[in-house]
This record gives structure tokens, sequence and C-alpha cells, in this order.
């Protein structure tokens, strides 16, 4: 099964959520290239824009293949940053969050948005049961984002990830489909 096709674009009270195409390259580079943003991602920075080019065109493939999906986040026309999907296992019905968003725009509660509308999509259109995220320990703020989101703590991944001439540790989360849409008590 593909991931959309057209595209599944999505919007919520001040963003647009849509396909990553050649015209975002500047703006994710940008994001991608930042040595001090991408300390928590998992990955060294991007040195070129062909990096760039070639993570969007596979992008379209992986979402065609039905493995994985990033949407730009769009704040009134302007490409702020990407979250999405990976490691779709369709037969296990999970997958990996995966989100950054530009410096500027951080703390307005803008990626607690798009995550929610990503996730929305992700238990009624995916059919996923469980999506994890793994987090490094000092990103105090994405660990309380997935907190708010109702995510629950697993335990530590030890020497998970390997980028920026090191390897480090990931806090593993998850969140299941009935615990996202129980209703609120209290």
């Amino acid at each position: 099964m593909a991931l959309g096709n057209p595209f599944p674009c999505l919007r919520s009270a001040r963003l647009r959520l849509r396909e990553i195409t050649p015209r975002d390259t500047d703006a994710w580079f940008a994001l991608q290239s930042n040595a001090e943003l991408m300390r928590w991602y998992g990955a060294d920075p991007m040195h070129s824009r062909a990096q760039m080019e070639k993570l969007i065109a596979d992008s379209a493939v992986w979402r065609t293949a039905g493995v994985a999906i990033r949407w730009g986040i769009e704040l009134d026309g302007q490409f702020i940053g990407s979250c999405g999907f990976a490691r779709w296992n369709k037969a296990w019905h999970n997958c990996i969050l995966g989100y950054e968003i530009d410096p500027s725009y951080q703390c307005r509660g803008l990626m607690r948005e798009a995550l929610a509308c990503i996730i929305e999509y992700g238990f009624n259109e995916m059919q996923l049961h469980r999506i994890h995220a793994e987090i490094h320990r000092d990103n105090l703020a994405s660990l309380h984002l997935i907190q708010r989101l109702g995510f629950q703590f697993e335990g530590v991944h030890r020497e998970m990830g390997f980028w920026q001439q090191r390897w480090h540790d990931l806090d593993y989360y998850s969140l299941l489909e009935q615990e996202w849409h129980a209703p609120i008590q209290g």
C-alpha cells in the first residue's frame, strides 16, 4: 500500500502540511545543515544542496513504496520544518515519528499542532496501532512535547545512534491508538 496518491495534504488551525518539493530545497537545507539543530536529529548536518535534492527525491520514492511519509510544515506560505513517519511496518501496524522545526518558530505550539495532525492521520488512515519515537535525553523540549502528546516512556536504547562522531543513548517512547483516542479524564 502506497501512502496516498495524490499526497495527503493536512490542515490545522494555523498550518498546512504538504508534500515537500524541490522548491523547498533551500529552506529544508537551511535546517538540515544547521549543526546546532541537527545535534538532536540523529544525523550529521548536510553539507550540500545536492544532498538535500537527493533526500527530497528519496522521500517521494519512500512514500510511493509505502515505507515512509514526510510532510513539509507551512505557516503563512513559508516552509518552517517537517514531520513524518518512517520505518512503517505494515504487518505490525507501527512506525517511528520524526520532526524538526526552524528554531525561530520553536516554543509556539506549532510542532505540537503539526504532530497532532499526522498522528491522527496515522491512526485513522494508515491503520497504525503504535507510533514510537526515539529522542536524545538531552533534548528536553522534544521530550516535553512527546509527553504532552501522550507518549509513554518505555526505556533507553543504549548507544542506539551514531552521529557527530560519537554514540548517543536515545529515550524510547510510544503511543498506542487507544491511548490517543481515549477520552480525557478528569
